[in-house]
């Protein structure tokens, strides 16, 4: 009946997916990764590298109070109190503990400071050296290999069989599957003999299925994931009974680029350089229109309403943390300009109102306060003053979907029916929901998806037979 067999098979090769094979390895069990594209990774590659941890030890270099609780006071904010209280409270108190293990199991180096990103308080996202994913899932790979854990490529979950006693006794896969096409690929039945763990993933690039959800979010929203990143490890999920949670609360994200596709370069400077040290205007007035530090929704809205045109402008003391510069001048995504006059011509914006704008932002940041927005003010924060100055031209973009299935605290997926955990089913990173609410802080979900990876990988390895 069963082509394959192994303890725990993960379905899913990013972050959260890792995560938990690696964990799962670490309890003894034998492991199997599943993934649907030609090569690991998924959006966790391709993502800026952002991770928040509460009370971090940079944190207490930098004598930056912080903690768990205000973490999650933050998170609470930004999903406008639709999370889940008890997943909310893991993910904040055990992030500085993924974070540890990122560095101290895997050898992930990241850089010597910290940022602050839209809705969080104060400043607890540490990046990556490379300034991306990859410098996670590369150690995370490496460990895998290290420790023989097979990741086989090409392989497309098409059924979770679940048997009429309730429990989840494997998947089936279509084996050597070619992403797009449905009719590739072989049948092939892997047996889990403890637990099957999904770790697929958003539907941001699933038009026909976020359309569904939001009919706003149709064919011409652009997205920042990659191809793969679609439903159908969802929906096999829903087919046999877990339970879906806010499934229409899909993310947009306020930073990326309207000069480059996806995520592109242009997205990590938004983040990194052009709100926390720049402001955003709309170009056809010139003038500030949000706290540049709001939570992502805010922001979105904000740039949506009255279709503005949305602008980042900063200057050469706000792009020391712009790990990217390099790379969006060379394509164009951001453009240097020597004087704000030239700048403001060349991107038609009313010269005017621009230079009012800027004046009165520099004077905020002498007095300490924001006196039009309340933008949180960095100490290290420099009036914008000093040239090269840079632009940015920004568009929302669909970028993270805050629904899924619903899990507990042990990561166990939960019956639509009897709201009990479904034997055998475990689920980590954003195929689940609830964590976040209507709105996902920047930076927490790598720290979601090492945190409940690392949970869902323990647990799946020690499920009874």
């Amino acid at each position: 009946m069963w082509d394959l067999e192994y303890d725990v098979v993960v379905v899913g090769s990013g972050f959260a997916g890792l995560a938990t094979a690696l964990e799962a390895h670490e309890g003894g069990a034998t492991v199997i990764v599943l993934e649907k594209m030609h090569a690991p990774g998924g959006n966790s590659s391709i993502s800026g590298g952002l991770v928040a941890a509460a009370a971090s030890p940079l944190q207490e270099e930098l004598g930056i109070v912080d903690s768990p609780e205000l973490l999650a006071k933050d998170m609470f904010k930004a999903g406008q109190d639709m999370n889940h209280h008890d997943l909310v409270k893991i993910v904040a108190e055990q992030s500085t503990d993924a974070l540890r293990w990122t560095i101290e199991k895997l050898g992930v180096e990241y850089k010597p400071c910290l940022n602050i990103l839209g809705g969080h308080s104060v400043a607890r996202t540490y990046n990556t050296a490379n300034a991306s994913g990859s410098g996670i899932i590369r150690p995370m790979l490496q460990a895998c290999r290290k420790n023989n854990i097979q990741i086989r490529m090409k392989a497309m979950l098409s059924e979770i069989v679940r048997k009429p006693n309730g429990r989840v006794e494997g998947v089936v896969i279509k084996d050597g599957y070619l992403f797009p096409s449905g009719k590739s690929g072989t049948p092939l039945r892997i047996r889990a003999r403890r637990g099957v763990v999904l770790a697929t993933g958003g539907y941001s690039r699933d038009i026909a299925f976020r359309t569904i959800q939001n009919p706003i979010l149709n064919e011409k929203i652009e997205s920042t994931n990659q191809p793969g990143a679609t439903a159908e490890g969802l929906v096999a999920a829903l087919k046999i009974g877990a339970t879906p949670i806010q499934l229409a609360h899909i993310q947009l994200g306020p930073w990326a680029s309207s000069d480059e596709a996806g995520f592109g370069v242009g997205s990590m400077f938004s983040m990194l350089a052009g709100f926390p040290y720049g402001i955003l205007v709309d170009a056809r007035t010139g003038k500030r229109f949000v706290n540049e530090l709001s939570d992502r929704r805010l922001r979105v809205d904000a740039m949506l309403k009255k279709k503005r045109f949305s602008i980042a402008i900063t200057d050469s003391s706000g792009v020391r943390f712009a790990s990217t510069l390099n790379k969006c001048l060379k394509r164009g995504v951001v453009r240097q300009y020597e004087t704000i006059e030239q700048l403001a011509i060349e991107n038609n914006i009313k010269l005017d109102n621009l230079l009012v704008t800027i004046e009165r932002y520099n004077r905020s940041v002498s007095l300490g306060h924001d006196m039009d927005f309340g933008k949180p003010l960095q100490k290290d924060l420099q009036a914008i003053e000093t040239p090269p100055f840079y632009a940015i031209r920004l568009t929302p973009k669909v970028h993270h979907c805050m629904g899924g299935v619903q899990i507990d605290r042990e990561g166990r997926v939960l019956d639509i029916e009897t709201h009990e955990p479904i034997p055998g089913l475990f689920a980590a990173g954003e195929v689940t929901g609830g964590i976040h609410g209507a709105s996902r802080l920047g930076s927490v979900a790598i720290t979601d998806c090492l945190v409940f990876g690392r949970i869902a990988g323990r647990n799946a390895a020690n499920e009874p037979f």
